[in-house]
């Protein structure tokens, strides 16, 4: 009995207690493009976080779209930019997680699906059917705009599933630029790919157009956002999530290529792309 009347109210004490603000704010993002740019993409926004909040903020590198959610959901990091697949398993498997702020463009989001000149498929209003029994790829396995909404508009204008429509079992490239690369190579007829990286490359003359064509935009759907980690406590989500919707610094924003800014998020603004997730047996 001793013991229990000196744990009691300690007992009582850690119910009652608060998160605190953690020492050093961990973050990560989804790397959908080349894993070694990132750390010095997102060394402004380390700083603008630690001055902003005062705490120390430390960029996260991860190696995949899998590893990004393994290191949210075991608390590795405290905040992570997802695509709307990879947050909304991160927030099934963390109770309390919450999505906080996305880009302006996220709430309307698009795909391309890109073709090599020499592939025989032209641009098209409508889904490019030219594509039936062609060399594609995807992105990662966990993408969004690489993968479950390509796939979806597959299902949906085919009736097919991508081993049916294209004759072959779905490929993967790992992430958006690699998919442009291997388009552009000809080693893929075509592919899926995020707009915004596909602009980004042709805008840097990483890739050519003329050889690495669009001939699909798809429909919009919603897509990335940062998603806090339920340990940070409410008033430190409502601290990041004020901080990261006041960014106007494109060399900010930049690290994500969201140079037209930041608005708020919430969880339930993606309970449609969940529900087609677990629909396509993405997610449970």
């Amino acid at each position: 009995m001793r013991h229990a009347v000196i744990l009691f109210p300690a007992l009582l004490l850690a119910c009652d207690s608060k998160p605190a603000a953690p020492a050093v704010l961990k973050f990560t993002a989804i790397p959908g493009d080349r894993t070694t740019e990132l750390r010095e993409k997102f060394a402004p926004f380390e700083k603008y976080l630690s001055d902003t909040l005062g705490v120390k903020a430390e960029y996260v590198p991860t190696a995949d779209y899998n590893a990004s959610v393994d290191a949210f959901v075991n608390g590795q990091v405290q905040l992570a930019w997802f695509g709307g697949l990879t947050g909304v398993r991160a927030g099934l498997a963390v109770p309390g997680a919450r999505a906080i702020a996305q880009g302006k463009v996220d709430p309307e989001y698009h795909s391309y699906f890109i073709a090599h000149k020499d592939a025989g498929v032209d641009l098209s209003d409508g889904f490019p059917t030219g594509l039936a029994g062609k060399k594609f790829t995807f992105g990662s396995e966990s993408s969004t705009s690489g993968r479950l909404m390509p796939e979806y508009f597959i299902r949906h204008s085919t009736g097919k599933s991508p081993r049916e429509f294209f004759g072959a079992e779905m490929s993967f490239s790992g992430n958006h630029e690699k998919t442009a690369q291997l388009v552009t190579a000809g080693t893929f007829d075509a592919g899926a790919i995020d707009y915004k990286t596909y602009d980004r490359l042709v805008a840097e003359k990483k890739i050519d157009p003329a050889v690495c064509r669009i001939v699909w935009k798809t429909p919009p759907y919603p897509d990335y956002h940062w998603m806090a980690h339920p340990s940070l406590g409410d008033a430190t989500v409502a601290k990041l999530q004020a901080a990261l919707i006041a960014i106007k610094d494109d060399n900010l924003l930049e690290a994500i290529n969201r140079k037209e800014g930041l608005i708020p998020a919430k969880n339930e603004d993606w309970n449609a792309l969940r529900d087609l997730a677990r629909e396509l047996g993405l997610v449970r």
